[in-house]
């Protein structure tokens, strides 16, 4: 039961960090230590688990997917989704620049972690390590697409999602604001369960899941500390959007208003909101190293 327990609390944690614009769900199950188990359980889901389920064979089932694994991090992940949504509209309303702070230093830190996870340091490593780092940032300064409630396109977003949600160094919910609708989806349907934008998204999500679940692991097994390397870099590239002091960039579209970019800045004079910055920026670092030790005592 306790082994289910710590599955649920890490579920909780990649759910929050999904909600999260810059931070990946897929960060967290890469330093908890669950990721490659993640990505192997959702593979399964197959034409193989299909057959057993409808042939009434449900304890081979459920062995076959790991299911108690499955159950109790996706739990985690749809309960925290869903209450952690409103907290974060709240905190970034009134808290923005210490809410941003916290996520760059727990991104920050994530960075060494899964860096530390590479067994070999090679011109291959380091190449991929460098690209995964130049995409990032060249998705950070990508202008982001006006919100569209669109069935197919919500479809669409949903695949692409939770890809980015399971990649590790890159957002599910940053990929949404380039697509332009995290506000729609993560802010305002998950706070309200409006079924019309979120069945389409979790449709997608599925889809998307299952599907990237066996390419990913491929690559992972064929190219583990290159892909780690590319994952790593994906992390240190998304920092500029984490950034706590920037100011928005913004153009109007006939009545919308659009994000298109930011003006990144140091703060001039150590006051006491920059110092609470500060100490935020430290808890969140910090975080991850709890996190990551907590993690290997259990393993």
């Amino acid at each position: 039961m306790k082994q289910y327990i710590l599955l649920f609390l890490k579920g909780l944690a990649m759910g929050a960090a999904n909600v999260i614009p810059g931070v990946s769900g897929g960060t967290i199950a890469l330093i908890t230590g669950i990721f490659e188990e993640l990505i192997d359980s959702i593979k399964s889901l197959n034409i193989k688990a299909a057959k057993l389920l409808f042939t009434g064979k449900l304890k081979e089932f459920t062995e076959h997917i790991n299911f108690y694994f499955l159950i109790s991090v996706f739990a985690g992940i749809g309960i925290s989704i869903f209450s952690f949504a409103k907290l974060l509209d709240f905190l970034f309303k009134n808290y923005n620049v210490w809410v941003w702070a916290f996520f760059f230093g727990l991104i920050l830190a994530s960075v060494y972690f899964v860096a530390k996870t590479i067994s070999k340091w090679n011109l291959s490593v380091i190449l991929s390590f460098l690209i995964g780092t130049s995409i990032a940032i060249i998705i950070t300064v990508l202008t982001p697409a006006s919100q569209n409630n669109n069935i197919f396109y919500l479809f669409i977003c949903g695949i692409v999602a939770v890809i980015s949600m399971i990649l590790p160094g890159l957002s599910g919910s940053f990929v949404l604001i380039l697509m332009g609708n995290y506000q729609l989806v993560m802010i305002d349907a998950v706070s309200t369960f409006n079924l019309k934008i979120l069945a389409p998204i979790a449709l997608g999500a599925v889809i998307g899941l299952i599907s990237f679940s066996h390419i990913l692991s491929w690559i992972f097994n064929k190219f583990k500390n290159q892909t780690l390397a590319t994952l790593a870099g994906f992390i240190l590239g998304s920092l500029g959007i984490l950034w706590p002091w920037k100011d928005e960039i913004t153009k109007t579209f006939g009545d919308k208003i659009k994000v298109i970019g930011y003006n990144w800045h140091i703060p001039e004079s150590l006051n006491s909101e920059v110092i609470f910055a500060i100490v935020f920026m430290i808890i969140g670092y910090l975080s991850i190293i709890i996190i990551e030790k907590t993690a290997n005592k259990k393993q």
